[in-house]
């Protein structure tokens, strides 16, 4: 390993402060840094200094807002899992993204290959991404659709 990928991996680690910022900033994108600075208890400064820091190490990929799918007309949630041909993830991946209503896609192990989060307006839509789109991909051999009753997003603790 580099010095400079050392330097790197010593930048990355996380102190109970930045994961105490971490945690705040997941439950609300928008605060502002004197908030979390009285929040954690550092300085201004300090707080942006380390949010910054995450940023730049990619530890903080982005600032985005929690959707209540069921009031923006989604009211049909599933997790869907593929089973795909082997060595073809990229080509499913790179289709499964141009899907409406996909909301995140992991390749997996086990069972299956590919675990995706999809919301749609409701058990029609879901049916056609489903039965139509997804099932319509060559790659794709076999689905499993869960459908989610309930959500609840969660903070992780310390």
């Amino acid at each position: 390993m580099s010095a400079e990928q050392m330097s790197r991996l010593d930048q990355s680690r996380l102190d109970r402060v930045d994961r105490s910022i971490l945690r705040l900033l997941q439950q609300d994108g928008r605060a502002s840094i004197r908030s979390v600075a009285e929040r954690v208890h550092v300085s201004r400064a300090n707080a942006y200094a380390r949010i910054s820091r995450m940023v730049e190490d990619g530890v903080i990929r982005g600032f985005t807002a929690r959707v209540d799918h069921e009031k923006a007309g989604q009211g049909a949630s599933a997790y869907v899992t593929l089973k795909i041909v082997q060595n073809s993830w990229r080509t499913v991946r790179d289709q499964l993204l141009e899907l409406p209503g996909v909301a995140h896609i992991a390749l997996v192990g086990g069972e299956f290959d590919v675990l995706m989060l999809v919301h749609t307006a409701d058990n029609r839509a879901l049916r056609e991404l489903v039965l139509n789109r997804i099932q319509g991909i060559p790659q794709v051999l076999a689905t499993q659709t869960l459908l989610v009753f309930e959500e609840t997003d969660q903070v992780p603790p310390d």
